[in-house]
């Protein structure tokens, strides 16, 4: 049986490029090589590459590994300069580089401002900078907040601002096993932030103030008021809040409605792809505008109707439906595989489908080097190359002659198709995996694009009111019922297996296992049996290993939690709360902040907590001693100081530390999340005089101590 799984290398040759070029942005993100290195690289293998076809073929034939060689230090040092130069801090108008607290900055709105919990949020392009009465123009974006209550609530995209509070550099909580936030945003070209109160007297300033004029172009201009009246169309014929927001979500990727309780569900049970825009709706919108245009492949009609027309419609459909729902990685990645399918059909080549897929990835990086470390990219690969290698050989696994139970089976043998290369990446990010994955998808999948079929429809007919409103009425109701089935699945017992912990190299050699027994199963081959073997032991040992170190680790860990207290004692794998107890109940907050730490940790609540002592805020674990003090006390001097390993501060006390010094010798000083920044300042000049070392968690992040 020949399988694809043996033969991707040969027909895929833009995998011989695309692979060097992911080497290239990687090693420049993690090593930072000097650009005149990287520059120097590549002319020299351009060079070396383009002699070759200079060269007597037989002699390039001996001669060809050098030629390979080439080609890919070619490929690695563009993914390098491309990964150095997309990075805007590198740009020479870059606003940071010449930005102070003391500078006004001219921003434009890049959208319409988005409505949140407290607050409006709206990305803004930095246009120009003003500095010692010099305007300077600059590149750069950054994200404007502002009070619900204030005119910013008036404004739209376009609309010119002139802002003269400093800006606030985007920082990540440095918890433990947090989301890199700083990161995150720096891959979107976002650095800065900024929380306006409003164009209200600040002092002797205003905060911000509109200026007269827009800056609009009229490409983003037609697909906001697109996005706008589709919007619109969804908003006045579909009814219920989480059914409108899913709507939303579904057929333009507008998240901003979306209930989160309702897409923790969509996660937990292994559906939250059809959320998302991705392969699978592209592939309904392309199956539309084949059937729409399908009268232009008569044969009576101009040849060049049939070989140029129907081309340009389908791939014009595509991409503008691309850009309306965002433009995100997974949307560009199959608009760009079906544009290779379209244009291979139009000059009657059938492609391989490795090769397109390789293609698109190759011309996403180049756009974007850093859509490698977006999940969606990631998994959205993992989950096209998973069903193009495994669907096959699974849906044989059964013959079936009903057609309904067959098509049934054929949903299922996708769905498991998918989760064999995309389970590994989906637990290294999400650190879960829903065992009930198969009957979410087996309803979802279907049903979800069936919805959005309807949802086309309705836009369509949107100028017959009743007609509109009775479509409207039905997609309601459709989206109830996929919304419900999702919801008590979530509630069945096991539904979910959480906490779960790997490595990025655990997770490789899990897909090596994968790819490994697939290959064993589907080709017979000994080698593939044996490579799946060795990356299980590898992910065995490294696996033992990480438990190792859990159950010998204790540490004491302060979290950066804002305006809270939060302390935990870790012991192997036990932990003892130590802080507010409200932050008990809040689940949001305490799986943005903790949770993240406890899962890396793998730890898991103490019953009985060895070692620990506690006499009112004071606080022995081991041989370590640690003193909270969250409220005004007073202590009288000792001619023998006693020793702490650690004074934690939390809250507004009244204290002073040169009189706490003539009590206590301490070694380490930490004020928490719950310290009003204001105050910190004068206690940090306190600790300097005293030469006592300092860690404010809200600048520095977590503080982590060990208590050996």
């Amino acid at each position: 049986m020949s399988l694809p799984v043996i033969h991707i290398w040969k027909k895929a040759p833009f995998i011989r490029f695309l692979l060097p070029l992911i080497a290239g942005i990687i090693l420049q993100w993690h090593f930072q090589i000097q650009t005149g290195v990287l520059w120097i690289a590549l002319c020299t293998s351009a060079i070396i590459t383009v002699t070759f076809f200079f060269i007597p073929f037989f002699e390039r034939y001996k001669l060809s590994a050098v030629c390979g060689m080439e080609a890919t230090v070619l490929f690695i040092a563009l993914g390098g300069l491309l990964s150095w130069y997309k990075n805007i801090r590198h740009d020479q108008d870059w606003f940071g580089k010449n930005y102070n607290n003391e500078s006004s900055l001219v921003v434009t709105l890049l959208e319409d401002p988005v409505e949140k919990t407290r607050s409006y949020k709206a990305n803004a392009s930095v246009d120009l900078l003003i500095k010692n009465d010099s305007c300077i123009k600059t590149k750069g974006t950054i994200i404007l907040y502002s009070k619900k209550d204030s005119s910013f609530s008036g404004i739209e995209y376009g609309t010119r601002l002139l802002i003269t509070k400093p800006l606030q550099e985007i920082k990540n909580s440095g918890n433990p096993g947090g989301f890199d936030y700083k990161r995150y945003s720096l891959f979107q070209g976002v650095t800065h932030q900024v929380y306006l109160r409003g164009s209200v007297p600040s002092g002797k300033e205003n905060e911000f103030e509109i200026l007269p004029g827009t800056n609009k172009t009229l490409f983003q201009q037609f697909i906001n008021n697109s996005r706008s009246k589709v919007l619109g169309i969804l908003r006045n014929n579909i009814k219920g809040e989480k059914e409108l927001g899913l709507a939303e979500a579904l057929l333009i990727g507008y998240k901003d409605d979306l209930d989160k309780t309702l897409v923790q569900s969509y996660s937990n049970t292994g559906v939250v792809h059809v959320i998302a825009i991705s392969g699978l709706h592209l592939g309904l919108i392309y199956w539309l505008l084949t059937w729409f245009f399908k009268p232009l492949q008569k044969r009576k009609l101009n040849p060049i109707a049939i070989g140029w027309l129907r081309p340009i419609f389908i791939l014009t459909g595509l991409w503008l439906f691309s850009l309306l729902a965002g433009a995100q990685p997974s949307v560009l990645r199959s608009a760009f595989m079906f544009t290779c399918i379209v244009l291979g059909d139009s000059f009657a080549r059938k492609s391989s489908i490795y090769n397109t897929l390789a293609l698109s990835a190759l011309l996403l990086l180049c756009i974007n080097p850093y859509w490698l470390w977006d999940v969606g990219f990631q998994l959205s690969y993992a989950a096209v190359l998973s069903i193009v290698i495994f669907m096959q050989p699974i849906y044989h696994w059964f013959y079936i002659k009903n057609k309904t139970l067959d098509f049934i089976w054929k949903l299922n043998a996708v769905t498991i198709a998918a989760q064999i290369l995309t389970v590994p990446i989906g637990i290294y990010h999400f650190h879960q995996f829903p065992l009930n994955f198969l009957f979410t998808n087996l309803l979802a999948v279907p049903l979800s694009s069936f919805i959005l079929l309807d949802e086309i429809l309705l836009c369509i007919i949107s100028f017959i009111p009743p007609l509109a409103a009775f479509i409207g009425q039905f997609i309601s109701w459709l989206i109830w019922i996929m919304n419900s089935y999702i919801e008590r699945i979530e509630m069945l017992p096991f539904s979910l297996w959480d906490g779960l912990q790997i490595s990025i190299l655990q997770a490789i050699l899990l897909v090596g296992v994968a790819a490994g027994f697939g290959f064993w199963l589907m080709e017979k081959s000994k080698a593939g049996f044996k490579y799946a073997l060795a990356a299980l032991f590898g992910f065995v040992v490294l696996r033992t290993v990480s438990f190792i170190e859990a159950n010998n680790r204790q540490q004491l860990i302060v979290y950066n939690v804002p305006q809270k207290t939060a302390i935990e004692l870790i012991d192997g794998r036990k932990y003892l709360f130590i802080g507010d107890p409200d932050l008990l109940a809040d689940d949001f907050v305490r799986n943005f902040h903790i949770k993240p730490s406890r899962v890396l940790h793998r730890i898991e609540p103490a019953i009985d907590f060895e070692n620990y002592r506690r006499q009112e805020n004071l606080i022995s674990y081991n041989d370590k001693k640690i003193l909270k003090i969250n409220e005004t006390k007073y202590f009288s001097p000792l001619k023998e100081k006693i020793p702490l390993d650690l004074l934690l501060v939390s809250g507004n006390p009244k204290l002073y530390f040169n009189k706490l010094a003539e009590t206590f010798s301490v070694k380490q000083v930490v004020f928490d999340g719950s310290c009003p920044a204001w105050k910190i300042s004068f206690w940090k000049k306190d600790c300097d005089s005293l030469k006592i070392p300092i860690h404010d968690v809200s600048e520095k992040g977590a503080f982590v101590m060990s208590l050996r």
